[in-house]
């Protein structure tokens, strides 16, 4: 058998199967695949999250919350409100940073959701506060898309009146 010839085969064989592959999949945008909790789990995160070849991924430094209440002192919970307050003044401030960038809530691929002890559940991290902020950005009729999330409980964020701080990264569609 020619040696040449079996060469000069097997590469228009490869050749032919990268034509094949490329008109399947090739000049079609892949979409980011989000898997779901298993055993029909209603929790609203993904599992995981696929993101395709030649996405962008576009990472947020941590967003804090706004002032709520400017008559209470810049480092006191009150000044921020409590961690459902705070969850969403730090989610509208991750929208308007999104929005900016030509993303929405929508392209959020994963959250870290850094949470102080609350002095009013004696220390403990209010995560049910947290996730009633949390629902009305993600998992809704408008917003369905799930990313996936960490929570937890730091020693403290850079401000005593910080009950919550949250990093997210988005891919460009």
């Amino acid at each position: 058998m020619n040696s040449k010839l079996t060469l000069r085969n097997m590469g228009l064989g490869l050749t032919l199967a990268a034509v094949l592959a490329c008109t399947s999949g090739c000049g079609k945008q892949a979409e980011v695949v989000r898997y779901k909790l298993p055993n029909g789990s209603k929790f609203p995160i993904s599992m995981g999250v696929e993101i395709p070849a030649g996405k962008s991924l576009i990472f947020l430094s941590g967003m804090t919350p706004p002032v709520v209440d400017d008559t209470q002192p810049k480092d006191s919970n009150a000044a921020y409100g409590d961690t459902k307050t705070q969850t969403i003044g730090a989610l509208k401030t991750i929208e308007a940073s999104l929005k900016s960038m030509g993303l929405s809530m929508k392209d959020v691929v994963k959250m870290q959701v850094f949470m102080a002890g609350d002095p009013a559940k004696g220390g403990k991290m209010d995560f049910a506060g947290m996730m009633e902020g949390y629902t009305q950005f993600f998992g809704t009729a408008e917003q369905p898309n799930l990313p996936t999330r960490s929570a937890m409980q730091v020693a403290a964020l850079a401000n005593p009146g910080f009950l919550i701080e949250i990093e997210v990264a988005a891919v460009r569609p």
